[in-house]
């Protein structure tokens, strides 16, 4: 589209009579900056990148070394974000609560403990009806989620002091 070489015409007249801004002429050679062998490692990474998306720099950079490349993290972080790849990986600070999030209160406040299998507790964070356990068998999330709330809607479970109202 646009001749950087052209004889009458300059870069800013070309820009103008396509309507195109010179900065986005001047983004769209970025690329041309890199050498053959940033390139090649740009499309190993990107590869890779797609097999593995929890890979940062430096598991990117042993894959590589692992394939014979002489590289260092530096340069893989630099190609990485030239290519607006980032780790879906958990980042710093992800035990900081949500402000929207809902606290529960902590119902045993006050109770004393004082002998086994007085207090039970259980936490089921995920659970997909149907999917496999890993005994085989396709039902034991729904099980195992059956028995805990038989478990915990039980007469004797809910007549415990202190768990009044649960």
């Amino acid at each position: 589209m646009i001749n950087p070489g052209h004889n009458q015409l300059s870069i800013v007249r070309q820009c103008e009579l396509l309507n195109l801004s010179r900065a986005t002429y001047y983004r769209d050679t970025e690329w041309t900056d890199e050498s053959e062998e940033n390139l090649n490692l740009m499309r190993l990474i990107d590869e890779e990148y797609t097999r593995h998306p929890f890979y940062g720099s430096r598991k990117m950079r042993d894959y590589l070394r692992r394939n014979g490349y002489q590289v260092n993290r530096k340069r893989i972080q630099r190609l990485m974000r030239k290519m607006g790849l980032k780790s879906v990986a958990p980042g710093p600070n992800t035990s900081k609560p949500q402000p929207e999030h809902k606290v529960y209160p902590y119902l045993l406040y006050g109770l004393e403990i004082n002998r086994a299998n007085q207090v039970w507790c259980t936490d089921i964070t995920y659970s997909v009806p149907g999917a496999q356990g890993k005994h085989g068998c396709l039902n034991e999330p729904r099980v195992y989620l059956k028995y805990a709330n038989e478990l915990a809607s039980a007469e004797t479970f809910v007549s415990m002091p202190g768990c009044a109202g649960i």
